[in-house]
């Protein structure tokens, strides 16, 4: 596979052969996904524009966005349906008109549960390496989304907070989850919806993977029941308890 940077944004992608497409299908655009080996490691959710194509077939523009820079590549989400694109790559040139058909929500959400097509859905997640459930995460359907919740790769836990369908349930085993990332529990902070939920500041503030300046954060948030818990022994770190104990005798 051969990439070339077009310009600000925009990436050439050329595979030497369908069966090196094969292989990168079954490693990552299965899931809608793609490693793109670049030394620039752009923010999350940077918007590409790639142009697919292999070796004497056509080009396809898709559309992509960075969900986590990696050692030597850029963890890709593209849009569009895995099979189509693939399809894609593969045809001989189409009309205008064929080329031109809009995908059908149908083709879109069969994209997305696609893992649960063939065989079991635990197993098939089991054979993929992290970088694939990274990119499967975002747009998991619910059925994914109750095992990668579970996920001991913290990375995976960050993207599946970015997953636009997570209920507040789910956003609440994150923070409870002992793989909790320094860039999980800022997201969640930072999404007014979930951080004005109660269970989910005291999920957060009673894990330990929480770096001390979010509790301190989320502290002068809390009831005082739950303040005088902290003061008692459910502190996670010194600076905690000594902030939750001058809060008590000072009220």
């Amino acid at each position: 596979m051969r990439t070339e940077s077009t310009g600000p944004g925009a990436f050439r992608i050329e595979f030497d052969s369908p069966g090196e497409l094969a292989a990168v299908e079954r490693a990552s655009l299965a899931v809608g996904g793609l490693l793109l080996p670049s030394s620039e490691a752009l923010p999350s959710d940077t918007r590409l524009a790639l142009t697919l194509r292999v070796a004497g077939g056509p080009e396809v523009a898709v559309a992509a966005r960075v969900v986590a820079a990696l050692p030597g590549a850029l963890a890709l989400e593209l849009e569009g349906t895995p099979a189509e694109i693939v399809g894609k790559l593969l045809a001989p040139p189409v009309s205008a008109a064929a080329a031109a058909a809009p995908e059908s929500s149908e083709s879109s959400e069969a994209a997305a549960e696609a893992p649960a097509a063939s065989g079991s859905l635990w197993e098939q997640l089991r054979r993929m390496t992290p970088p694939q459930r990274m990119l499967l995460a975002p747009k998991a359907d619910r059925l994914a989304r109750a095992l990668l919740v579970q996920d001991s790769d913290p990375q995976v836990l960050f993207a599946l907070l970015k997953n636009p369908r997570l209920s507040l349930d789910e956003v609440l085993r994150v923070a409870k989850s002992s793989f909790l990332s320094f860039q999980a529990a800022e997201l969640i902070l930072k999404t007014n919806p979930w951080f004005a939920n109660l269970d989910v500041r005291v999920a957060l503030i009673r894990n330990p993977k929480l770096p001390t300046p979010f509790a301190l954060r989320i502290l002068p948030t809390l009831p005082d029941n739950e303040v005088r818990a902290i003061a008692k022994g459910a502190a996670t770190s010194m600076p905690l308890k000594q902030a939750a104990l001058k809060r008590i005798v000072g009220s």
